[in-house]
């Protein structure tokens, strides 16, 4: 039977990329931890990681077991925490980092619950450009960043972990024909003028689901504000293809934008947290990496 132990020793090889620094991180011999990984494939009937000369890469399906171990390592560790010591007794400073997008749709929300859970750590949030926010981590600047994540993150420099998700629709103007339509694919879309963002990797990751369909559209306006987005959009300039967690039905001028799925497109913006691997680190990132798993939702939208 699957065991904490077993999992523990999982995360451990996940975050670290090789079994003797994993062996190192949890106190064991390396081949107590080979043989207890081996035991939870066995269990599991499928492959965790892939064995390299660099060491050992999660697979698909060992990403997807990650996320689970997280949740929990994260149960049991809130377990623990409303059993043993007052949160009260926790106190320093944790230095946070974020992208703009991220800062403006989801980073309060967690900060705010860290604070009821931890309120005497003192939370400095510096935000800038990912590569930027990066380079702190690594200097030890920073302890933690909430970005967005992708397949192109560095997993020999850094841990990441996914915390939530936003899928991809499209924002119309009121009465646009498209919105009369039972479904959309993105070829339609593609027929309209575009209105395109362009803050924090956004203009990148929008014009790869472009791509995916062949697509060269009418790029009507780019704009670094998702807000300016929105007030073209419901002023009838265009439509926008935008993640969901930025969707709100009025701009700032109070005219109402309209938002609808994209059957055609898979694609997610995955959030969540991006710590440096290995050295010392500040320990007050294990508590805010409890409350974020604690956090979780999974978002739904309907159109």
């Amino acid at each position: 039977m699957m065991s904490l132990r077993q999992i523990r020793y999982f995360i451990a090889i996940a975050e670290t990329g090789s079994v003797s620094a994993a062996a190192s991180a949890v106190y064991i011999s390396q081949s107590t931890l080979t043989t207890a990984i081996k035991q939870l494939e066995e269990e599991l009937g499928v492959g965790l990681f892939e064995r390299h000369a660099k060491g050992m890469e999660l697979t698909h399906l060992g990403h997807q077991f990650l996320r689970q171990a997280y949740l929990i390592m994260g149960s049991v560790e809130n377990a623990k925490r409303s059993l043993q010591q007052s949160t009260d007794d926790i106190a320093g400073v944790l230095n946070v980092g974020v992208t703009s997008m991220v800062a403006g749709y989801y980073l309060a929300d967690l900060v705010a619950h860290f604070k009821r859970v931890y309120h005497n750590i003192s939370v400095r949030v510096v935000e800038d450009e990912r590569e930027y926010i990066e380079h702190l981590i690594i200097g030890g600047e920073l302890d933690v960043a909430v970005l967005m994540l992708s397949d192109l993150d560095n997993h020999f420099a850094f841990n990441t972990e996914v915390l939530t998700y936003s899928r991809y629709h499209i924002w119309l103007p009121p009465e646009h024909a498209l919105l009369k339509e039972e479904s959309l694919n993105m070829k339609s879309v593609l027929e309209e003028p575009q209105i395109l963002l362009s803050t924090d990797e956004m203009e990148r990751r929008i014009r790869t689901i472009w791509e995916a369909q062949n697509g060269l559209p009418n790029i009507a306006m780019k704009s670094s504000s998702v807000e300016a987005v929105r007030s073209f959009v419901s002023a009838g300039m265009g439509v926008a293809v935008m993640p969901e967690m930025a969707y709100r039905p009025w701009s700032v001028e109070g005219d109402r934008v309209e938002a609808k799925q994209i059957l055609d497109v898979s694609n997610t913006l995955d959030i969540g947290l991006l710590w440096r691997r290995g050295g010392v680190r500040n320990e007050l990132i294990n508590h805010f990496i409890e409350v974020a798993r604690e956090s979780i939702s999974q978002p739904t939208f309907s159109a």
